[in-house]
């Protein structure tokens, strides 16, 4: 019997059997919680109908984050398949790809802040609020962050200000929702080649030199992650909530890389 035996959770964000999303809904799955998943747009709908079925799920639902009437559709049918939810969890995240390289000066515009803030941060709370009259007392809402939400990271450019506002709804969140029992919690993962990081300009570099220097000399997987998602959606993690749970191999500990 697995830990998340009897729990139901909303997955957002697979894009691919790389995506970290896709890490977490395996170890969820293993550990006996039962699925949702959403897609962003047909281009990934019958992939993600595939991931669904290979967990022994089938609920798959379209939903564009930069709607409010497709994320409120999501919420109208898991509440016909489910009396509540116990678990959402936020894998989203996407600036234009010209905001991804260069100097930040340079290549930051109005249009990428407002996309970028829009889809990586605003969504998270936008999720929660559709999602609220279905989360119950010791329900847990997970985000997923990187460390350019609190470090300067080369060509990570606006994406670093998007995550800052993502981690700052962590804690607003926690406090608002903390009084009814409901915890938001996020995970700072290290680089993963997912189909999001490859975007990011010189992000092979960027690898390879945080397996040099990161403390484990080596790069997380997304199970891994996933691990500590799980860990996170579960009665285990009770007395948490309000925090940015660092995955990264010990990266985020260091002044400076010493080889």
């Amino acid at each position: 019997m697995g830990f998340l035996e009897g729990k139901k959770a909303l997955i957002t964000g697979i894009a691919s059997d790389r995506s970290i999303a896709w890490g977490a809904a395996q170890v969820m799955a293993r550990e006996g919680c039962e699925l949702a998943f959403t897609y962003q747009g047909d281009k990934i709908k019958d992939r993600v109908i595939g991931f669904a079925k290979q967990v022994g799920n089938s609920l798959c639902m379209p939903m564009d984050v930069t709607s409010d009437e497709q994320i409120d559709a999501v919420f109208r049918t898991l509440n016909k398949e489910w009396d509540d939810l116990d678990v959402i969890l936020h894998s989203i995240g996407f600036a234009p790809r010209d905001q991804m390289s260069g100097n930040y000066l340079e290549t930051i515009n109005r249009e990428g802040s407002h996309i970028a803030h829009d889809i990586s941060s605003y969504s998270f709370p936008a999720l929660a609020k559709a999602g609220r009259s279905m989360l119950k007392a010791n329900s847990s809402l997970v985000t997923l962050s990187y460390l350019g939400a609190a470090r300067a990271i080369p060509n990570y450019n606006v994406m670093g200000p998007a995550k800052a506002s993502l981690e700052a709804n962590v804690r607003f969140m926690a406090a608002d929702l903390g009084k009814h029992g409901i915890r938001v919690n996020g995970i700072s993962a290290g680089p993963i080649k997912t189909l999001a990081a490859v975007g990011i300009g010189g992000f092979r570099g960027m690898m390879s030199q945080f397996e040099k220097v990161a403390p484990l000399r080596r790069a997380v997987t997304t199970e891994e992650v996933g691990n500590v998602v799980a860990f996170l959606s579960s009665d285990l993690a009770s007395g948490i909530t309000g925090e940015i749970v660092y995955v990264d191999a010990g990266y985020n500990i260091l002044g400076f890389g010493i080889n």
